[in-house]
C-alpha cells in the first residue's frame, strides 16, 4: 500500500513539474508579469476626458498615448475621434464677454468727409469821411483842378497868379467857392473880374477866401480869423446849423492835400473894404 501511494505522489509531482516547464516555456523568458496598457481605471472619471467634453462634442483635443513595446516607451500623437468636424468658431466666442457686438460685426464704411468751405471775408473799406480827400499827395491847385466843382475857381486862381502859391511848400486853407457859388453873381460881374483888367481886384477877393496854416473843421472856433487879404473873417461853429464863414455855409469839409486843405462854401465872400 505504502508503495502504491509514493508511486501517486511521484507521478502526480512529475505532472505538476511538467506542466510547470511547459508554461515557462511558453512565456517570454523577460515577461515576469503581464502589463495592462490601458487599464480600465484610465475609462473613469476624472481621466476619461471624453466624458468632460461631451457638452461640446466639436472639440478635438489630442492626446499622446503611450505605447509600450517590449520594454520601451515611446509617444505617438494620436488624434481622438470626435463626433463630428472642427468647429473653427466655438459658440463661446457668441457668448459674453466675448461677443461684444451682440452679433456678428459687419464693419462699416468710412463715412467721407466733406471739407467744410469756409466763406471768403471780404475786406471791408472804411470809406472817408464826407469832405475828406484821398488825394493826400496834390497840392492845393492840383486839388481845385481834380474837382469838378471848382472849375470856376481854378480859372480865377489862374488868372490872378496864384497858382505858385498854391503850389508852395507853405500850408494855407481856402474856404473856397464852387461853380454854384459863382453862378450866384451877377452874369456880367464874373466876366469883368476874369479880364486881365481887374487882376488887382480879383487878387483881393480871392486872397480874402485864404487863411494862413492848415485849419481843419475840427480845429475851426467860432471868431474871427485873418486872411491873407488883411480883412478878418466872421467864422461861425454851431452844432445845430454847422460852420458859416460870413454870410456863406461850409458845404464840404477838409478837402485836404499836400500843402494844405480846403473847405467848399456855398457863396462868395467879399472883402469889408471892397
Amino acid at each position: 500500500m505504502k508503495t502504491n501511494y509514493s508511486k501517486f505522489l511521484t507521478t502526480l509531482a512529475g505532472i505538476a513539474g511538467f506542466t510547470s516547464f511547459s508554461v515557462l516555456i511558453t512565456l517570454p523568458s523577460d515577461a515576469k508579469e503581464v502589463l495592462n496598457p490601458n487599464p480600465s481605471i484610465f475609462n473613469e472619471a476624472p481621466y476619461n476626458q471624453g466624458q468632460r467634453l461631451q457638452a461640446n462634442t466639436q472639440y478635438a483635443p489630442t492626446e499622446a498615448v503611450s505605447q509600450i513595446e517590449k520594454g520601451n516607451t515611446k509617444r505617438k500623437p494620436v488624434a481622438q475621434k470626435s463626433g463630428g468636424t472642427v468647429n473653427p468658431r466655438p459658440s463661446i466666442f457668441n457668448e459674453p464677454p466675448y461677443n461684444r457686438g451682440g452679433g456678428s460685426v459687419t464693419p462699416s464704411e468710412p463715412t467721407p468727409i466733406t471739407p467744410s468751405t469756409q466763406p471768403t471775408e471780404t475786406p471791408t473799406t472804411t470809406p472817408p469821411k464826407p469832405g475828406a480827400s484821398s488825394n493826400q499827395g496834390k497840392n492845393l491847385l492840383a486839388l481845385a483842378e481834380s474837382n469838378a466843382s471848382f472849375t470856376t475857381l481854378t480859372k480865377a486862381l489862374k488868372a490872378a497868379g496864384l497858382s505858385a502859391t498854391l503850389q508852395g511848400k507853405d500850408n494855407l486853407t481856402i474856404f473856397a467857392p464852387t461853380d454854384a457859388a459863382f453862378a450866384k453873381l451877377p452874369a456880367d460881374a464874373l466876366q469883368e473880374l476874369l479880364k486881365p483888367d481887374n487882376k488887382e481886384v480879383l487878387l483881393k477877393i480871392l486872397t480874402y477866401h485864404v487863411v494862413a496854416g492848415k485849419v481843419l473843421s475840427t480845429d475851426l472856433k467860432s471868431g474871427e480869423v485873418k486872411s491873407l487879404e488883411g480883412g478878418a473873417i466872421n467864422v461861425k461853429v454851431d452844432p445845430a446849423t454847422g460852420v458859416t464863414v460870413n454870410d456863406a455855409k461850409v458845404t464840404q469839409a477838409d478837402i485836404t492835400g499836400s500843402n494844405g486843405v480846403i473847405h467848399a462854401i456855398d457863396q462868395v465872400i467879399l472883402p469889408p473894404d471892397l
